[in-house]
């Protein structure tokens, strides 16, 4: 799974690990498709569907803000292609069961939860 360090130029979150993520101005499959290629370089024809769950709420009591998550799960076809944009610093691939092993964005766990399947 690749996770991405949120760098500081970003508004929330700092230096937390995420998946790709943004805000919604589009339809759910497209802002996903979008946020992909703005954040690691990739196109459409670079990643495959494997599984779109359903979206949840995560509530985070210090900033006062709920965020609704829409999860996907991509497979990247070609890794080397990745390069990453301003906001994030660094990237890892890991296994799943590693993520605890790093401070994360809230809810991102559960969000995996929704697409991953052992």
């Amino acid at each position: 799974m690749l996770i991405l360090r949120r760098s500081r130029r970003v508004g929330t979150y700092q230096g937390k690990w995420a998946g790709v993520s943004g805000y919604m101005e589009k339809a759910p499959d497209a802002q996903a498709l979008q946020e992909i290629k703005e954040e690691t370089s990739l196109s459409e024809a670079d990643v495959e569907l494997v599984r779109k769950g359903k979206p949840l709420s995560v509530k985070d009591e210090a900033l006062g803000v709920t965020w609704v998550v829409h999860p996907y799960l991509f497979h990247v076809k070609d890794r080397n292609k990745i390069k990453l944009d301003w906001e994030h610093k660094e990237a890892r691939w890991i296994k799943t069961q590693e993520m605890a092993d790093y401070p994360t964005v809230p809810g991102l766990q559960e969000a995996l939860a929704r697409v991953y399947h052992k």
